[in-house]
């Protein structure tokens, strides 16, 4: 499988991800400038967490006129796999990618913890190897996660099974006391109605190896290459 890390001004978890998935997951991974204007043939394109263009304006609201994101927004639409961590979620939403929108954090402060999320949906190309309901270990990192939706788009999320991740407890318990941020219904993760789009605030790829203290975030990855070995053989 051949992956694309998106590097903008301010990304700061390109290398992170260019390393999981080339000397973790043994998959083939490329750059791709945020200034390009045409995009390589790709199986799955990643928009890493960081602080494109410094979060002025928002977190991802400039981010999202790069040039690449015309041909990420096509990528997207021909139902190809795209993954968007922390600032990355927060420019696919900006980009309209995905529904919602992000905010500060409830206490206006920056984040930066390990923490609990549940797996909502484990029959997704990004959780296919994770249990039904399994608690995961991951870190968070940053200023503008309290995501936002209202209450019809919630209700669609909810009918189309889009939240993949919520703020747990260790036990796997939904409640206030373990959401870091204030996100309505402790959602920490979302995609696409078509499924083929993640965005997820918490961070997969730097919980992938035991040494960093888990390696949950790996079946994130190792999901999507499944996925895309599968949709490989049925092509």
């Amino acid at each position: 499988m051949r992956f694309g890390v998106v590097v903008f001004p301010g990304s700061n978890c390109d290398q992170d991800c260019y390393y999981v998935i080339k000397e973790v997951l043994n998959q083939e991974v490329q750059y791709i400038w945020h200034k390009d204007t045409k995009l390589g043939e790709f199986d799955c394109i990643v928009l890493p967490g960081g602080f494109s263009y410094g979060d002025y304006l928002r977190a991802g609201a400039i981010a999202r006129f790069s040039p690449i994101m015309n041909q990420i927004c096509e990528y997207a639409g021909k139902g190809k796999a795209v993954i968007g961590i922390c600032n990355g979620f927060q420019i696919l939403l900006e980009a309209g990618l995905l529904p919602g929108a992000m905010v500060r954090n409830k206490n206006l402060h920056f984040i930066c913890k390990y923490l609990y999320i549940r797996t909502e949906n484990n029959e997704t190309p990004f959780t296919n190897l994770c249990r039904k309901k399994q608690i995961l270990r991951m870190p968070i990192a940053h200023n503008e996660g309290n995501y936002y939706i209202d209450k019809s788009g919630l209700e669609q999320l909810e009918k189309n099974r889009q939240i993949l991740f919520r703020y747990a407890s260790r036990e796997g318990k939904i409640d206030e006391i373990s959401n870091p941020n204030g996100a309505v219904d402790n959602i920490a993760g979302i995609m696409n109605k078509e499924g083929n789009i993640l965005g997820m605030m918490p961070h997969p790829e730097r919980s992938s190896e035991e040494v960093l203290g888990s390696k949950d975030g790996l079946l994130v990855f190792k999901s999507v290459v499944k996925w895309l070995e599968g949709n490989r053989i049925k092509d």
